[in-house]
C-alpha cells in the first residue's frame, strides 16, 4: 500500500501527531518507541506499533492499521496479528488497537464478529477525511495533506510550510 510509508515516516518523525490524532497527550510521546513488526511465522505485518519503553511497560500497546482500500478482512488479519503478537511478546500488556481509515466509507460492513471489539475501548476508528480542518500541529496538518486531493495540495502544502514556520 502506498500510504503506509507515508504514514511509517510520518510517525518516525512526528510521534506526537499520533497521539494529537487519538486524542490523547502529545507528553505520551516520550514513553515510547516506534516501529512495524512482522510475524514471521505468518508474514502478518502490522503497519505499525507503539511499544512502551521498558521504564514505561505500565503503558499500552498501540497497533496501528492504515487503511486507505476497501479490506473486508481488515479486522480478521488485524485482531490475527495483535493477538499472535501478544502471545509471543507478552500476552499480559495492555494494548489498543487504531484503525485510520481514508473515508468512512473504506470500512467493511459485516462488522459482526469483531463487533465486540470493536464498540470496546480497545479499538478506535479514525476517519481521516472527517478530521477538523482547525488544527496547530505541524503532524496533524501534515497528515490532513496526505487525504487531500491532488489539486489543493500544492497550495496545502505551501500554507502549511509557512503556518509551520510560524510556529518555531
Amino acid at each position: 500500500m502506498k500510504t503506509d510509508p507515508i504514514f511509517y515516516r510520518l510517525f518516525q518523525e512526528y510521534p506526537s501527531s499520533f497521539f494529537e490524532l487519538i486524542g490523547e497527550s502529545t507528553n505520551l510521546v516520550d514513553a515510547y518507541k516506534f516501529d512495524s513488526f512482522e510475524v514471521k511465522q505468518t508474514a502478518f505485518r502490522i503497519d505499525g506499533l507503539f511499544i512502551p519503553k521498558a521504564s514505561n511497560r505500565d503503558k499500552k500497546l498501540y497497533f496501528i492499521e492504515v487503511q486507505f482500500q476497501k479490506n473486508n478482512y481488515i479486522y480478521s488479519n488485524l485482531f490475527s496479528e495483535i493477538f499472535l503478537y501478544l502471545d509471543k511478546n507478552d500476552p499480559f500488556q495492555n494494548w489498543q488497537a487504531v484503525v485510520i481509515y481514508q473515508k468512512k466509507s473504506l470500512e467493511p460492513t459485516e462488522l459482526t464478529p469483531y463487533q465486540e471489539l470493536l464498540n470496546s475501548d480497545k479499538v478506535i476508528r479514525i476517519y481521516l477525511d472527517e478530521l477538523s480542518s482547525d488544527t496547530s500541529s505541524l503532524g496533524l496538518d501534515i497528515i490532513k495533506l496526505v487525504v487531500s486531493q491532488s489539486p489543493e495540495v500544492p497550495q496545502k502544502s505551501q500554507t502549511t510550510l509557512k503556518s509551520s514556520n510560524r510556529r518555531t
